[in-house]
């Protein structure tokens, strides 16, 4: 099919991975105030109002859901490469188009865009088949842990730079920038792997030419082999849970930045009054601002525990072993979580945010790992697929699930996920 993969191929996916899920770091935070400011041109009562967000927020996951075992099958076909081109050049064309939509306030706009690249998402998945194709299996772990640390770091900047965009002016919602940069910077992405990325599959590799692109074989393949299936359903119960928190997470410190005084959050109280001495005095305003600090918060510890932590395990450690450290990590967070959250303390939740962070940041790349390790290498690009499309369901239910019981009970989204978390770990073991 093409040459071998040359030596600094993985340093060139995980830059072109970063570049591009930056632009996904500054498109997140910001998704929930655009839909909100849209929607009041229409006449939706606040509950209304709260499902149309929430549809827009899952759709995206929805879209790759669907279409990533499709991509995944493709990649089989046709190689990596393509694939991922293809995958960048929608991450230009939709973030360019978010950009437009916001500079029109057409909600409807909004939902095209991300329903567009949810479909057309493909690079994650053909990234990690990639990696597959060239690392050894005692090596993949590490190479796995490359994906997490460019989502890490997309996910830290991102928000830093949607954040930005806040100060451009008082009516955020109208500044359709942060749309333009992150197309700008899948732009970039997508010169630098058309330049530099070589394909990954052998000649040898294509045998999976001739099957169907909604061959359910890949399916079979994998709940042919018992602890494949189950690592599936352990990664969509891990990512299920974090799609819990991370969906609730935003609603906790807005509820916290909107009712706590300086004497019930010290630390909250400073950086409300750091946000204030800005120039933003409505509290709205000051509570959108600490929702993106604490999404970029989650990032810096994301890459810390990713690009370090989990590399340096790696080495040490067997891929189930560091998932049973993980899964433990995240169960010790989602009680923190929990225990804040009666408590009402910004403090504590800080510290749980971490630890839940650095159990996920193990326990992803594990299982990711250990489902390529126990896979047909012929069947990894479909199998990989399955494994994403798994986990974007997770990502679709978790917010409606976490959502749901926090109007119950704010701390119950978290006695939830703990729940799931000790299922997983009896899984695991």
């Amino acid at each position: 099919m093409s040459e071998p993969p040359r030596k600094g191929s993985l340093l060139v996916i995980f830059l072109t991975v970063f570049i591009d899920l930056l632009g996904f770091g500054i498109v997140l935070p910001l998704l929930p105030i655009y839909g909100e400011d849209f929607a009041r041109q229409y006449d939706l009562t606040d509950q209304q109002v709260g499902w149309l967000i929430g549809l827009l927020m899952s759709s995206f996951s929805a879209m790759q859901f669907l279409f990533l075992p499709v991509w995944g099958r493709l990649s089989d076909r046709f190689g990596r490469r393509p694939i991922i081109l293809i995958g960048l050049t929608a991450s230009t064309v939709f973030y360019g188009m978010f950009g437009l939509a916001a500079l029109y306030h057409s909600l409807l706009g909004l939902f095209l865009t991300r329903i567009g690249a949810g479909i057309a998402g493909a690079t994650i998945s053909t990234a990690q088949a990639y990696i597959a194709d060239t690392t050894t299996k005692e090596k993949r772990a590490k190479g796995m842990a490359l994906i997490g640390a460019a989502f890490a770091l997309g996910f830290t900047l991102g928000p830093m730079i949607g954040a930005g965009s806040l100060f451009l002016g008082r009516q955020v919602a109208e500044s359709p920038w942060p749309g333009f940069v992150a197309s700008l910077m899948s732009a970039f992405a997508l010169l630098l792997a058309f330049v530099k990325l070589p394909e990954s599959m052998q000649p040898e590799s294509g045998v999976t030419a001739q099957r169907k692109l909604f061959d359910r074989s890949a399916l079979r393949t994998a709940l042919a082999i018992p602890s494949v299936g189950l690592l599936l359903l352990t990664s969509a119960l891990a990512v299920f849970s974090f799609a819990n928190f991370e969906s609730t997470l935003s609603v906790q410190i807005d509820h916290l930045a909107m009712n706590s005084t300086k004497a019930d959050a010290p630390l909250l109280g400073w950086l409300a009054g750091k946000i204030k001495d800005s120039g933003y005095e409505r509290q709205e305003d000051v509570a959108i601002i600490v929702v993106c600090a604490a999404f970029a918060y989650l990032g810096v510890i994301l890459t810390l525990a990713q690009g370090v932590l989990v590399r340096r395990l790696a080495d040490r450690l067997s891929e189930g072993t560091m998932a049973v450290l993980g899964g433990l990590s995240a169960l010790a967070g989602f009680a923190l979580l929990a225990v804040a959250t009666v408590r009402g303390s910004f403090e504590l939740l800080v510290g749980a945010m971490a630890v839940e962070v650095v159990g996920f940041a193990l326990v992803n790349p594990s299982l990711q790992s250990l489902i390529s390790r126990r896979s047909d290498p012929n069947q990894q690009g479909g199998i990989l697929g399955l494994a994403q499309s798994a986990t974007s369901l997770a990502r679709i239910l978790g917010p409606v699930f976490g959502l749901r019981l926090f109007k119950q009970s704010p701390e119950l989204p978290y006695y939830g996920a703990a729940g799931l978390m000790v299922l997983a770990l009896v899984l695991i073991v």
